[in-house]
């Protein structure tokens, strides 16, 4: 913690508190170790003499464990420096007021098909309408694909910004997001005096939002509108180069210039900066997906504003929290302790989350636990939105003790000088296909290229240059986004996350990369995300093996009345336990842990081993890196399903085809296992004694996957598991079963 005065009038713009329990988590830690000691010693002890079967699946669960147990050993890691910041803005106002720093805000969209334009001007408008003088903000939209149909709808934002920001500025507005806002409030929650305006500002929007979903569903801008804008002509024009979103040169267009003063809203304020920019595209030269857009985004803006400070979010990732600049510069600006801090992290958190999180997207304990615990070892990961950089460093610089930031000077510094159309021709060319060739971008300088999460990487290269990075959490959620509605999207999402966290372990492995730059605490911390994908091999043994090897009743665990029994019995309960209240500390339910766990499964057995599969093809040669856009459209029968917690197996994905198997096979494997101890002679209790852990992991996995079963057997809906599906996985099982009855 800083100090609170000095005789410069030095106040600490943010606090830092350690995380409470430590002494009983870690007592409650060891206790596990000391058993997993124990299992260790019986595994190594008790190994089959007889049999190639019994040794097989003993050793390949005691792999399983030794790797379950290094997975542990860095879970609780993340546990044991847990720090939370809190800001005083305040202070801020008081100390730093007249020196605020600009700050330059990105959007990224790729896709008007999947990443509608209306919600990406939704984003737009409201980080638009952030508590933060207006001449210091810039708001930028890169569109990746070039698209028209977005260029329209950031034509009507700007227009109707000069209505939304002072009705935001008069009743303070949250959400800022005019969607979400009038999604949450009506007219009979506002004042007397506050409903009519209430009203009028709603009905401007949806004029608004009528003429860009019609111009959207249509895919034709009406010629009065094409005429109201210079723009437009980039696509209509018979001598625009614009082709397709794959080839087509540099658009970019100020749609609001915040030097002109005489540009005002509609009770004569100033109005932040809004520029669009497509960046040059070609099929001869490389894009680098988002990293690529990012970067040409540091360029352009660097011409146009040059602000010292920059915030990137997604474009489904709107402002929930007006005050969230002001938070962030609190741990940006402190004199004493934020000269090595390079960037600070949001979470990302979800509006449209199920009350009972079905697809465990509340992200509770990775918001509240594991990332707060990556600020206690030097910082959390850069997670690609949501995030305050300091433009220097993300441009490359290198932190040296001597290192002290100059707000004044950053103010006064500016890049935007010429007419609108001199900066924008200016501007153009820095992002153009070809101004990255034979230079630094993409390497040391910007956002890495050549990994499906550039932003992990990114962030990692930042701090092992010497920076650090810090995480705030306020208690309002800063940004929230759209989850994926279907159990496809979110095991997509996870596979491309899961992909790219294990090519930064290959390419560039926290161990040896970050060797003398970052503390080994953060390189275990990045080992935790960077392994996500192997897990996938020893969860596929305890989830198949176990129950397979019930077929012939050989034990793989003690006998319920042997003393070895208790290590193993102690481990589950306690380790299942501690996860049960510290999700409830999170502010989590019972339901909303028993989901996380059945996705924990899921991403383990299909996400990441489909993620394991393709790296190593890779590494082979046989495939190359794509960046999968999870869709923000949702079908209305899907979206009813999903409201209603019913899981979404709608579409014949190889990943649903190894998921139905895995659960096919511990239900045969059961049923099989139940009509022998019936029909056979042997001694049932003796059996199920030395069986007994075999058969509550079958039957655990079996109540986990109930709604796959009901969605293989029950439901009649379009989303249940497809037939061809449901005919494979039946195929693969009983040949699974059969092979081993053999």
């Amino acid at each position: 913690m800083g100090k609170n005065s000095d005789d410069d009038g030095y106040m600490a713009l943010f606090e830092s508190e350690q995380g409470k329990g430590r002494l009983k988590h870690r007592v409650c830690a060891t206790s596990i170790l000391i058993a997993i000691c124990l299992v260790w010693i019986y595994r190594v002890s008790n190994i089959p003499e007889t049999g190639v079967e019994g040794r097989f699946g003993w050793i390949a669960l005691f792999v399983a464990e030794i790797w379950f147990t290094f997975y542990w050993l860095l879970t609780q890691l993340l546990r044991s420096y847990c720090v939370y910041r809190y800001p005083f803005k305040h202070r801020l106002s008081i100390r730093h007021e007249d020196e605020l720093p600009k700050v330059d805000i990105f959007v990224c969209t790729a896709d008007p098909e999947i990443e509608p334009p209306l919600m990406v001007i939704n984003t737009v408008l409201s980080v638009m309408a952030y508590d933060y003088p207006p001449d210091k903000l810039s708001i930028f939209l890169s569109d990746d694909a070039g698209s028209i149909l977005t260029f329209h709808a950031l034509y009507e934002a700007s227009l109707f910004s000069k209505h939304w920001l002072p009705y935001c500025r008069n009743y303070h507005v949250e959400p800022t997001s005019p969607a979400a806002y009038f999604t949450t409030t009506t007219t009979t929650t506002t004042h007397s005096l506050h409903s009519n305006h209430f009203q009028s500002i709603k009905n401007l929007y949806e004029e608004m939002s009528n003429r860009i979903e019609t111009s959207t569903a249509s895919g034709r801008i009406p010629q009065e509108i094409i005429d109201m804008h210079k723009g437009f002509s980039k696509w209509n024009n018979h001598q625009s180069s614009y082709t397709s979103k794959q080839d087509h040169d540099t658009i970019l267009q100020i749609l609001i210039d915040g030097r002109n003063k005489e540009l005002r809203d509609v009770q004569g304020y100033q109005l932040p900066t809004l520029v669009y920019l497509a960046r040059q595209k070609t099929t001869t030269h490389p894009h680098h997906f988002k990293a690529g857009a990012m970067n040409a985004l540091l360029r352009v803006s660097a011409e146009l504003s040059n602000a010292p400070i920059i915030l990137n979010v997604d474009c489904d990732m709107y402002s929930n929290n007006s005050a969230s600049i002001r938070d962030a510069l609190c741990l940006l600006m402190d004199q004493v302790q934020s000269q090595d801090i390079a960037f600070v992290q949001f979470p990302q958190s979800f509006d449209n989350v199920d009350q009972n999180d079905m697809y465990a997207a509340r992200f509770q304990v990775i918001n509240q636990v594991e990332l707060p615990g990556l600020d206690g070892v030097g910082g959390p990961l850069y997670i690609g939105t949501g995030c305050f950089h300091r433009r220097e460093i993300l441009e490359g610089l290198k932190y040296s003790k001597e290192y002290k930031i100059k707000w004044k000077a950053q103010n006064t510094s500016t890049a935007a000088n010429g007419t609108l159309e001199e900066l924008e021709e200016r501007a153009k060319t820095l992002a153009s296909s070809t101004y990255e060739l034979n230079s630094q971008w993409g390497k040391q300088v910007g956002l890495k290229y050549g990994c499906p999460v550039e932003d992990v990487i990114t962030g990692l290269a930042i701090q092992c240059r010497g920076w650090k990075s810090a995480y705030l959490n306020p208690e309002r959620s800063s940004f929230l986004g759209k989850a994926g509605t279907t159990l496809e999207d979110t095991l997509v999402q996870h596979k491309r996350w899961s992909e790219g966290d294990l090519q930064i372990m290959i390419t560039h492995c926290p161990f040896w990369y970050g060797r003398n730059k970052i503390s080994f605490a953060l390189q275990l911390g990045y080992s935790h995300y960077c392994f996500w994908a192997v897990n996938s091999l020893p969860t596929l043994c305890y989830s198949t093996i176990p129950s397979l090897y019930l077929l012939r009743g050989i034990p793989l665990f003690p006998h319920l009345s042997s003393i070895w029994f208790y290590p193993f019995a102690y481990i589950i309960i306690l380790n299942y336990t501690y996860s049960l209240f510290e999700f409830l500390s999170c502010k989590g339910t019972i339901p909303q842990w028993w989901n996380e766990q059945r996705i924990w499964l899921y991403k383990r057995t299909s996400s990441y081993l489909f993620a394991l599969i393709d790296t190593i093809f890779k590494l082979l040669g046989f495939s190359d890196m794509k960046f999968v856009i999870t869709n923000k459209v949702t079908d209305d029968q899907v979206f009813q399903r999903y409201q209603n917690g019913i899981m979404e197996f709608g579409v014949p994905s190889p990943m649903f085809t190894v998921l139905t198997t895995l659960a096919l096979i511990n239900m045969f494997a059961l049923l099989i296992f139940v009509t022998k101890l019936v029909i056979g002679d042997q001694n049932r209790v003796v059996v199920i004694k030395s069986l007994s852990l075999q058969i509550l992991l079958c039957g655990v996995l079996i109540i986990i996957n109930y709604p796959l079963f009901e969605a293989l057997y029950i439901r009649k809906d379009k989303g249940k598991i497809p037939r061809s599906v449901g005919i494979k996985a039946t195929f693969l099982g009983v040949l699974a079963c059969a092979l081993f009855l053999s």
